[in-house]
């Protein structure tokens, strides 16, 4: 999700001033104390007189974040999905090159969208990549909207030669999501017609 605010943490009997950042799985405090609470952890979500308050085991934690705090509240009960944050809607035309998991697939086909084979024209390609040779089929591939998977923290594939592989290819690195608890995927596009890729700062896992 990425969105930050500034704000007051109550916890444990202490006011903190600090900012609040709003992951897609967890809420992180960072101040004269930090603090980070996972969304799987959470017992209790409540808002009141703009107070996010968190339950938890070792909490509770309210967090003063005034009209955002509704806003918070709904998007950490009830979370983008994988495929809302890859971009993939009904009737889109999807297509995959390597290889994904059956859930991944089933994912696919239960969001309505429709798959097209590895050679045939597509809305949207993911490309499974593991390792940095795989990268050399990304000109081939002929797709004006990429995702490439690769595997996380591992020396066989950097998120750098990533990056490399798909300006080299023509295309324009625009968003970074999490895939998965193993995987991260990167986005290109192919620029308008007489515009160069942009550079713009190294993205992390």
């Amino acid at each position: 999700m990425g969105q930050e605010i500034e704000c007051r943490m109550r916890y444990r009997g202490q006011a903190l001033d600090g900012k609040a950042y709003l992951e897609t799985d967890y809420l992180l405090f960072r101040g004269d104390e930090r603090l980070k609470v996972g969304f799987g952890s959470l017992t209790g979500v409540t808002v009141s007189a703009g107070v996010l308050k968190l339950e938890f085991d070792g909490g509770p934690a309210e967090f003063e974040l005034g009209k955002a705090a509704e806003k918070w509240a709904d998007k950490i009960l009830h979370p983008p999905s994988r495929l809302d944050k890859l971009g993939v809607k009904r009737g889109l035309r999807v297509r995959l090159v390597g290889d994904f998991d059956a859930t991944f697939q089933t994912e696919l086909e239960e969001s309505g969208a429709a798959l097209a084979g590895p050679r045939a024209k597509a809305d949207l390609t993911f490309f499974a990549a593991t390792q940095t040779k795989d990268l050399d089929r990304i000109k081939g591939l002929g797709a004006n909207a990429l995702w490439i998977v690769y595997p996380k923290g591992v020396t066989a594939i950097r998120e750098i030669a990533v990056i490399e592989a798909g300006r080299a290819a023509g295309l324009k690195d625009v968003k970074v999501a999490r895939f998965s608890d193993t995987h991260t995927a990167l986005k290109f596009i192919a620029p308008a017609s007489g515009m160069a890729p942009r550079r713009r700062p190294r993205l992390s896992s």
